[in-house]
């Protein structure tokens, strides 16, 4: 806290009346100076046409619910001067219902039409720029803000937060909410914290110094959420995020100079032990197919230990490293590989618009065996599998990569002579052998054949996964070993000793599971079932459930009374359920008005509370639903990616930015809408925004149908679908 300011607050602690008035005479006098100084830089900026909601996307309709999604304000917004040719930088979230039209108004000048020409998609700012080029020729000599130094700003500072919002014309004085500032380094080290109101009155305008000069940009973030509207949930809460000017600046002069958007820095690995990579050192996990990582030669098991010379002990620390460089920005990296340091000098990040398509092979494993290897359970017609010449009953007992197209060979490990890795930990090794690639990479098997057993070896060019679904009676029936709860065999070595004979498998743990419909209400404690911290849910459990079966999981999430649910629903799903193995589960919202983002985490709590005793096949786990039920559904893919592996929805808007496509947490989507359904526009937005990540996506359009759940041809679909999730 600047000095003058620190006496000012210990006189109004201990001077007497008049003192104290003179001190809050001083502050007021002070605030208002500021406030003047900066108010020359906020540009007013009206949008018109786009979309009344953002981020929901779904509008209330009458007998429905409140959207999930915000509501778009009618009315001015604000921006920052950063250029002297008159560009404008404001906060994304006022261009996320993406206005028709752009007109700014800067202190002084007249009323332009403006366009956008980029946006830092890691800070979520968008540059404006005036739309004519004779207009953007006359503009000059127009002034840019001074920059408060990121180095010189400490918790404790008074601070303004400025907006032009709340009164349309120009001249007059901005909205003002005085506070301080909070905290520093907050967002992964990108943003300043003030307990300033902050909310859509004022995003997009400055956070200014007591002196007059700029901290920053108002946002709304959030570290656990992406996109423009990430983080709007926290407005006039207290907690406030400005991006520092001084990185504000810098930014607006990358995108003038390149015309492009600016993305997050990126190396393209994921850690092992996601579930506590918080509190535990950043060992790699998987590297990442086309990354960054993959490229300098980084290792699974290798260990961060410093970037740009500071130590990084968690995930955490990494996070707050990264978190502030760009696409672009280089790096100095160092890893810890079998007890030696390995230096990686000047790396360049790659960036978060990298998209990953997931690897296919072709082929359907049989579940539950604990033979080494994946036997084959099914080929899909016109694959790398069939081109190999593999066939149903086969099995795959050692893999190795050969080249990579466009590219250099994946790092060479330690492995046998022939270059073959031996398959010991059954399809879960396979999957992660596979997911190291990108589509273009030739692979070697080993392959013992159904017929007369003989042992082959065949090459496969990886593709990308094409959804192309097989009919229904093409899969082959039965799908499990029924050996789940069986350990691995150990492969027979050349001319050894058979394995020793495993002991029996004890069958009376878990014999007295409930099965059938079970509806629980956690105030009924007459039921077999968990109580779920107060929630109410109802399960079916196919009545001929066996342990030693792995079971998939369909996560039913209710929309509004009149549509499927409950014993509807199992109506619906038993006779696929006790065929195919699948458990059907429908979590009950708290919330009158339907599902809400934040029940995410108490609805994955939930759900593997309930599913704990039972033997869950977790490449087999997806959410359902339709409407508000649907749109939740999509939400929790992107934010329980350690639970669901698909979204199966009707009739539902994707109310996020997807996240990217990760090769080690894969994503497939079953998208469901009637041609008649007042929707239909943006639910094909949402086929788009998915397609455009890469995630493979079935898409289907119901002629005659407006908000129905499903016709009998899309629901035999969506079972063959719901039965190839595991595919490889």
């Amino acid at each position: 806290m600047p000095r003058y300011l620190t006496l000012l607050a210990a006189v109004a602690l201990v001077a007497p009346a008049g003192a104290q008035d003179n001190a809050n005479d001083a502050t007021e006098k002070a605030l208002k100076a500021a406030a003047l100084k900066a108010a020359p830089f906020i540009a007013k900026i009206d949008t018109a046409g786009g979309r009344g909601v953002i981020g929901g996307g779904q509008p209330a309709r009458p007998g429905q619910p409140p959207t999930p999604g915000v509501k778009k304000g009618v009315g001015p917004t604000s921006g920052v001067v950063v250029s002297k040719e008159g560009h404008v930088i404001s906060s994304a979230f006022n261009f996320a219902n993406k206005p028709t039209a752009i007109f700014v108004t800067i202190p002084g000048r007249e009323r332009l039409t403006y366009e956008i020409v980029a946006n830092d998609t890691s800070r979520m700012l968008t540059l404006l720029r005036i739309k004519s080029e004779d207009e953007r020729a006359k503009a000059k000599d127009i002034p840019v803000p001074p920059a408060f130094p990121t180095k010189d700003v400490s918790v404790g500072q008074w601070t303004l937060a400025l907006g032009r919002a709340l009164d349309p014309e120009v001249t007059n004085f901005p909205s003002v909410s005085v506070g301080i500032v909070s905290a520093t380094g907050r967002i992964y080290g990108k943003c300043i914290q003030t307990d300033c109101k902050v909310s859509p009155v004022n995003y997009g305008g400055p956070l200014v110094a007591v002196d007059g000069r700029l901290m920053g940009v108002l946002i709304p973030a959030s570290t656990t959420g992406e996109g423009e509207t990430a983080g709007v949930e926290w407005y006039d809460s207290g907690i406030g995020f400005a991006v520092p000017m001084e990185t504000v600046l810098d930014s607006a002069k990358r995108m003038i100079a390149s015309g492009k958007d600016l993305r997050r820095g990126v190396l393209g690995f994921i850690p092992q032990n996601a579930t506590e990579r918080y509190n535990v050192p950043v060992v790699v996990g998987t590297v990442a197919p086309e990354s960054v990582a993959l490229k300098i030669g980084l290792k699974v098991g290798d260990t961060i230990t410093a970037i740009d010379g500071v130590a990084v002990e968690n995930y955490s620390e990494l996070q707050h490293a990264l978190g502030p460089k760009y696409e672009g920005d280089a790096i100095d990296l160092t890893v810890e590989r079998d007890g030696k340091p390995v230096k990686f000098d000047k790396v360049v990040l790659g960036g978060t618009d990298v998209t990953f398509a997931q690897p296919f092979l072709g082929i359907l494993p049989m579940r539950d065996d604990n033979d080494p290897g994946v036997e084959v359970r099914f080929v899909y017609p016109k694959s790398p599998a069939e081109a190999a010449g593999l066939k149903a009953g086969d099995r795959i007992t050692k893999v190795g990569a050969v080249a990579a197209a466009g590219g250099p060979m994946p790092p060479k490990g330690k492995g046998p002579a022939d270059g073959l890795t031996p398959i010991t930990g059954g399809r879960s090794q396979m999957v992660q052998f596979i997911t190291r690639f990108a589509p273009g990479v030739e692979i070697q098997m080993e392959v013992k054949r159904k017929d007369g057993g003989k042992v082959e070896t065949v090459k496969a060019k990886l593709a990308a996964i094409v959804e192309d679904l097989p009919a229904r009676d093409q899969l082959p029936y039965p799908a499990t070993k029924e050996k789940a709860l069986e350990k691995p065999k150990a492969p027979m070595p050349k001319g050894g000793p058979a394995p020793k004979k495993e002991e029996p498998k004890d069958d009376k743990k878990d014999a007295d599971l409930p099965v059938g419909f079970l509806d629980k209400n956690p105030t009924d404690e007459t039921k077999p079932l968990t109580s779920l911290t107060g929630r109410e849910y109802w399960m079916y459990v196919p009545d001929n459930y066996d342990k030693n079966r792995s079971y998939g999981v369909i996560l039913w999430l209710h929309a509004t009374k009149g549509q499927p649910d409950a014993k509807a629903m199992k109506q619906t799903w038993e006779l696929f359920c006790d065929q195919a193995h699948f458990i059907l589960i429908g979590p009950k919202s708290k919330n009158q008005g339907g599902w809400t983002p934040n029940e995410t985490e108490d609805v994955v709590n939930a759900v593997n509370t309930a599913l704990k005793p039972y033997t869950i096949d977790r490449t087999r786990v997806i959410a359902h639903g339709m409407g508000l039920g649907g749109q939740m559904a999509l939400y929790m893919a992107f934010h329980a990616r350690d639970l669901i592996r698909g979204a199966a929805v009707s009739g539902a808007v994707l109310g996020i930015n997807p996240k990217d496509n990760l090769p080690t947490q894969p994503l497939s989507f079953f998208i469901i809408v009637g041609d008649k359904d007042p929707l239909l526009k943006d639910i094909q937005e949402t086929r788009d925004k998915l397609t455009e990540k890469r995630f493979p996506i079935i898409y289907r359009e119901i002629k005659n149908f407006g908000k129905e759940y499903l016709d009998q041809k899309t629901l035999d679909e969506l079972v063959v679908w719901l039965d190839s999730l595991d595919r490889i």
